[in-house]
């Protein structure tokens, strides 16, 4: 048996979408990963997958023939610069604003940017500001 790698955070093991058109999505999110620096991990003729998101059409086994509807889900970023990288790369790849760039009243040194991607769900780019954090991820061996 082959050694496989994943990194994984705290709470979240994965989530799926299920999106309209995988294309779109594809160039969508390849475009956001890349300024976020986060590799494909793969990908197949109905899905693709980085770190804990897997996307997949609504013709792939996984799906069950049924779209997610909307989400929220936030990136994290390593500075502001990354979040505006995200922002307008997400909105050159199909995205659609929904919050530009900024300060949120969520805590002190919140600094994110909303977008729709194709299928309408809220992706979001934030930095928290300065702060400590015990390791960038975890890394599982199996």
């Amino acid at each position: 048996m082959e050694t496989q790698e994943i990194y994984r955070g705290r709470l979240i093991d994965h989530i799926q979408l299920v999106v309209r058109d995988l294309k779109a999505s594809r160039t969508f999110y390849t475009a956001v990963f890349e300024v976020l620096g986060i590799p494909l991990g793969g990908d197949g003729p109905d899905y693709f997958w980085a770190d804990e998101l897997f996307v997949s059409s609504r013709k792939s086994r996984a799906a069950q023939g049924v779209l997610t509807g909307r989400h929220h889900l936030a990136f994290q970023a390593r500075d502001g610069k990354m979040v505006n990288a995200f922002y307008y790369a997400a909105l050159k790849a199909g995205g659609r604003d929904n919050g530009r760039p900024g300060e949120r009243p969520y805590h002190p040194g919140y600094y994110g940017a909303f977008v729709l991607d194709p299928d309408g769900n809220n992706i979001e780019a934030v930095y928290h500001g300065k702060a400590k954090s015990s390791a960038p991820f975890v890394r599982i061996t199996f």
